[in-house]
């Protein structure tokens, strides 16, 4: 019997309420050599972190259930064990003061919806080769 040890600091944890962008984004963590750890909301997500801080990045969509996406980040802005943790946060919002507040509450990268899996896998190669990833 053969089976592959995940180290943990080769996860990476997405939260989107979307069960189809969460299926594209876990793909292509995937496909770039990585453990997507799918959650559904940012309650989830925030509860995930508070029991599990070995991420390699963190994905989230800005509008979910119970806590958005950049209340998430604020969080783990504010948690020492969490700050070096890069972000990429992805939204539908149209509005670009949405992409200002969350470079400012400290996400790393952002991907505007709809984006292609082309797009999705470029700034995700970004985010994993950028150094920042590596913390």
């Amino acid at each position: 019997m053969s089976f592959t040890i995940t180290q943990k600091s080769s996860r990476v944890l997405i939260a989107d309420d979307d069960p189809v962008i969460r299926l594209l984004v876990a793909s292509s963590v995937r496909k770039a050599g990585y453990t997507p750890v799918e959650t559904c909301d940012g309650r989830e997500a925030y509860r995930t972190l508070q029991a599990d801080s070995d991420f390699k990045a963190a994905i989230f969509d800005m509008m979910m259930p119970y806590l958005e996406g950049i209340d998430v980040i604020r969080y783990m802005r504010t948690e020492k064990r969490l700050m070096r943790i890069p972000v990429m946060m992805i939204t539908s919002e149209p509005d670009l003061k949405v992409m200002t507040n969350s470079f400012a509450a400290g996400a790393t990268f952002y991907l505007p919806k709809p984006f292609t899996a082309e797009q999705l896998e470029t700034t995700l190669g970004m985010l994993f080769s950028s150094g920042i990833a590596a913390r």
